[in-house]
């Protein structure tokens, strides 16, 4: 039951940071170079600690794996959405997403399968998601 939950938050945080970048996207020329480093810097360290979370979680004894896979996750994510505004964004979302997605499985083991963590670290990947959009949007 647990693993199926976990499976239904990763393609979740998948759809909503799609959803995310389409709509950046639109208005990238609208968005300065700060609003857009804040933007990169956001979004690849939270994608990275939650999918590190996530994944630590669904397989406990991984972490070599696990480790590698959340920080070529959070590169990806930190590039795609730097590649937005500029190539100092890009290469700030890069470096964030690189430490973070190294940090990300670390934190998922110390805590140890807690579902209240992974709910906190959940809201607060949603949280800065709407936040994103909102200041995007007020830009």
């Amino acid at each position: 039951m647990i693993n199926d939950n976990i499976v239904f938050l990763h393609l979740f945080n998948l759809i909503a940071v799609l959803f995310l970048y389409l709509y950046l996207f639109k208005i990238r020329k609208l968005i300065g170079f700060h609003l857009g480093m804040n933007i990169s810097l956001m979004v690849s360290g939270t994608v990275a600690i939650v999918t590190g979370v996530i994944l630590i979680y669904q397989f406990p004894f991984e972490f070599v794996f696990i480790t590698i896979i959340t920080t070529i996750i959070g590169i990806i994510i930190g590039v795609i959405f730097g590649a937005l505004f500029d190539y100092q964004t890009l290469l700030t979302g890069y470096i964030n997403g690189l430490m973070i997605g190294l940090m990300a499985p670390m934190i998922g083991a110390a805590a140890s399968l807690n579902m209240m963590f992974l709910l906190f670290i959940e809201i607060i990947f949603i949280f800065s998601l709407f936040l994103l959009a909102f200041s995007a949007r007020h830009t």
